[in-house]
This record gives C-alpha cells, structure tokens and sequence, in this order.
C-alpha cells in the first residue's frame, strides 16, 4: 500500500476515475482534485446521489449503475467517511475495479487490506491531485 510504484502505475494507467462524494461545489477538496485530474486528462465519473451533474459528466447513484453506463472503469477515488469504506472495497472488487485511492483522512486498515488481498493496487491516506502534481505536473 502506498508505494512509489503503485503511485506512478496508477497515474499512467488510470485513465477512467469513478469518484465516491464528488461534490458539486466548488470550494469542496472532491469537487477541486477531481476537476484538476479532468484537466489533465483524465475522465471523471460522479458518484452520488445528489446532482445530475458535475464536471460536465453525469451523476450515477452507485458505482454499479456508473459501471453499467461507462463500462470500464480503473480508479475508485474515495471522498466519503472510513466507515463507509468496506462497502465500497466490495463494490470494487466485485465490479473487478484495479485501482482503489482511498483521500487524505479516509484510512480503513482493514478494508484496504481486503483490496490488497484481492489483488487491487490500494493508496490509503494520499491526496490523488498531490501525487499527480508532484509525479506528473
């Protein structure tokens, strides 16, 4: 978890990100990294029941009904509370999602652990918008 290499494959290879509490307010940390991440080129999916849509994309309730319309998605990016956290881990690894990025202050131990025992490449604790700045901007 956490590692350089995961970090850089990620951003080379994570062209679809599927974002858990994207905001549509502008002030709000989801709502700036995700447009950042669309800027660099990058494909942002909403995910949350609120807003039929944000960044120019459309809104999905779930990350099922995001993956049924987009179809391959790469990344889960995670602006929600930790305890929401396994509920997700499983969506992602059910929806065979290879990417999980879990946002500074978002830390499940466990779940992460889960992911990584299914074979996901996790980030937990890491702001997606620094890495790429400092990686790749």
């Amino acid at each position: 978890m956490n590692e350089p290499q995961a970090i850089s494959e990620i951003l080379d290879k994570a062209r679809t990100i599927a974002v858990i509490g994207l905001s549509d307010k502008p002030g709000r940390a989801s709502f700036g990294v995700s447009r950042y991440m669309q800027q660099h080129g990058y494909r942002i999916i909403p995910v949350t029941p609120k807003g039929a849509e944000i960044l120019g994309e459309t809104c999905y309730p779930t990350l099922d009904d995001a993956c049924e319309v987009v179809g391959k998605i790469d990344l889960v990016n995670v602006f929600r509370a930790p305890e929401f956290v396994p509920g997700i881990v499983h969506d992602v690894i059910r929806l065979k999602i290879p990417y999980l990025w879990l946002q500074e202050g978002v830390i499940h131990h466990e779940a992460a652990g889960l992911a990584e025992a299914a074979g996901i490449k996790v980030v937990m604790d890491r702001c997606l918008y620094k890495e790429h700045a400092q990686l790749r901007g």
